[in-house]
């Protein structure tokens, strides 16, 4: 198993977002290196959901990956902002997954928090200027964000 972060805005979709609807993709990625993440993705890896343009911007809860990549539809759809008039169906540019919930936090598990966490130095979400969407985490950093939320091992059975 890998752990990974997913990065949205909880205005546009967050993590209560994803809890309503039980099971979103996670399209609109228009990245390259963040693309090419999500198709490393295999089912059953878990996702710090963190939420961005945020105050304060942090960790909010985890999903798991319960579909791995296949071809992101939004790239096919010239009325969608994520239109991709070079990208065929024969060969698809972009990809997404499917996440399900797991667990919500509860409470926010800050950005200033995760920089002062020694398993979260040299992570590029605790540098400036991360514009990722998607990116892998390393183990002990996960664990040390669910630890920081006051959650264990056992309380990742969630909302599954």
């Amino acid at each position: 198993m890998r752990f990974w972060l997913l990065k949205s805005e909880p205005d546009v979709f967050g993590f209560p977002d994803l809890v309503r609807v039980r099971r979103e993709p996670w399209n609109g990625v228009r990245n390259y290196q963040a693309r090419n993440f999500l198709r490393e993705m295999r089912d059953g890896d878990l996702c710090l959901f963190y939420h961005s343009n945020a105050r304060p911007p942090g960790v909010v809860g985890v999903a798991r990956v319960c579909r791995e990549a296949y071809a992101d539809d939004l790239q096919f759809d010239p009325a969608s902002a994520y239109f991709d008039p070079k990208s065929g169906v024969d060969a698809p540019r972009w990809s997404m997954v499917d996440v399900e919930p797991v667990v919500a936090f509860p409470g926010v598990v800050p950005l200033d928090a995760l920089r002062s966490m020694p398993e979260w130095e040299g992570s590029p979400l605790t540098g400036r200027g991360s514009r990722l969407s998607v990116m892998p985490v390393e183990a002990g950093a996960f664990w040390a964000t669910l630890d920081a939320a006051g959650l264990g091992f056992e309380d990742l059975a969630g909302l599954s």
